[in-house]
């Protein structure tokens, strides 16, 4: 009887301590299982970091945020590790490759980012070619043999691949029907042609209404090269983007036509016109008809009080337009994990139905030829069939411009552009402009 209350102490303390092992190994067992569940491994995950620009209206953070915040809930894994994005919005496009560049320079490239198609030239020592990983991804094979051929254009360089196309575009002519009726216009039936857009212009300008506007700030150059394009045969540059062709007849003959809508024709206002003030001015109905990227189609959609149409470029010796936008760069100086987990985020953002919404939600067109069989953009375009506007345009799309010192080159031609709208003799703006541009390329000849 008195070894009983010790043997029972005994007992106590054996059971406590089997106890609290049990415990500690289902713990164990339980952080496993959790982990394996969540796609972490050991509680680690993949974090990347985005960069991606705004160069056109409406709420596209907002949109942003949501696929970043969708994505991060999908629990894709890497090596067994989640694989999270975080969205950092870095300004106009300008303004994006500027904080990219100092990045790398600082030794703190982003994962990705979404830049200009045509900024291949001044990324290419900063960039991961993505040759070798579509080829070992059937998915991305898949993905990238999808994409409209005019948007692979401005993504494929000396026999590689380096960027994915996101949210691309084409310019557009936006005219507004309300204002077209009361000129006496058939709102059905915008200019085709150079001519009718003077024709059309002159009837629909009045106190308070210009008959068209085309910005000449930011991404003017781009306006600019669909007028060239479309005065003649060849392009602005070369395509191994060591040439330029700034003092071309077509050149010559497209930055006359802009001028002379103004000074001349007096259908457009003088001066230089912003970027972004045009789509503002075509929405409060200061100019009937607007020259602008389909990035901005929802923008305007959203926000016209009016009935509106959008239609291919008026051509003139032909019918042509470049192609725009930005495309996913991954950038070399990250480990081969994030690179990996930099293309599961590409793959899942570039997916048909997800191409498709980001269409509905933005204006910019579909990248994957795919997007545009599936059920909501079909039902969106039965409904708005403006929205299929730019994407039948890429039968008459070319390649944007894009050179080797990519920004200099562009703030050379986007000088010239302004200071001939400012009084200058094109002529002599435009060779000047060559020649300033012949001196920075000469080393890549």
């Amino acid at each position: 009887m008195r070894k009983t209350p010790i043997f029972l102490a005994l007992l106590l303390f054996v059971f406590t301590v089997l106890s609290a092992c049990g415990s500690n190994s289902s713990s164990s067992d339980s952080s496993k299982s959790g982990a394996s569940k969540s796609g972490e491994k050991n509680g680690e995950t993949i974090d990347l970091t985005w960069y991606y620009p705004v160069n056109v209206g409406g709420e596209i953070t907002k949109v942003i945020d949501g696929y970043a915040e969708e994505f991060n809930k999908e629990g894709i894994e890497v090596d067994g590790k989640k694989v999270t994005v975080t969205p950092v919005y870095s300004g106009n496009y300008d303004e994006s490759m500027t904080k990219v560049q100092t990045a790398v320079k600082n030794g703190k490239a982003p994962d990705l980012a979404v830049l200009l198609s045509v900024d291949l030239f001044q990324l290419k020592d900063a960039i991961l070619p993505l040759d070798d990983m579509i080829e070992k991804d059937p998915e991305a094979k898949k993905m990238m043999d999808d994409f409209f051929p005019g948007f692979m254009l401005n993504s494929q360089a000396e026999g590689k691949t380096w960027s994915v196309p996101f949210q691309r575009s084409t310019v557009l002519l936006y005219y507004n029907k309300d204002q077209f009726k009361q000129a006496g216009l058939d709102p059905e039936k915008a200019p085709e042609n150079w001519d009718e857009v003077v024709e059309y212009g002159k009837k629909l300008s009045k106190d308070g209404q210009w008959g068209i506007e085309l910005p000449a700030t930011i991404s003017g150059y781009w306006i600019y090269q669909a007028l060239a394009l479309q005065a003649g045969e060849g392009n602005l540059m070369s395509d191994d983007g060591k040439e330029v062709y700034f003092n071309s007849d077509a050149a010559k003959t497209a930055l006359q036509y802009w001028v002379d809508l103004s000074k001349k024709h007096k259908v457009m206002p003088e001066g230089v016109l912003d970027w972004n003030t045009v789509p503002s001015d075509f929405i409060e109905g200061k100019t009937a008809m607007m020259l602008s990227t389909t990035g901005n189609l929802t923008n305007v959609k959203n926000n016209a009080d009016f009935e509106f149409g959008v239609a291919y470029l008026p051509e003139n010796e032909r019918a042509a337009t470049p192609t725009g936008g930005g495309n996913f760069y991954i950038f070399k100086d990250i480990s081969e994990e994030r690179q990996l987990a930099s293309m599961e985020f590409i793959k899942w953002i570039a997916d048909s139905e997800r191409a498709a919404q980001w269409s509905i939600d933005t204006g910019y067109i579909a990248t994957r030829q795919s997007s545009y069989e599936t059920p909501a953009l079909k039902e969106y375009t039965d409904s708005f069939p403006q929205a299929l506007t730019a994407m039948q345009q890429l039968e008459t799309a070319h390649k944007e411009i894009s050179v080797y010192e990519q920004g200099k080159i562009i703030k050379i031609l986007s000088d010239a552009i302004q200071a001939a709208i400012g009084g200058s003799d094109v002529d002599e703006t435009l060779e000047k402009a060559q020649k300033e541009a012949d001196a920075l390329l000469k080393p890549y000849k």
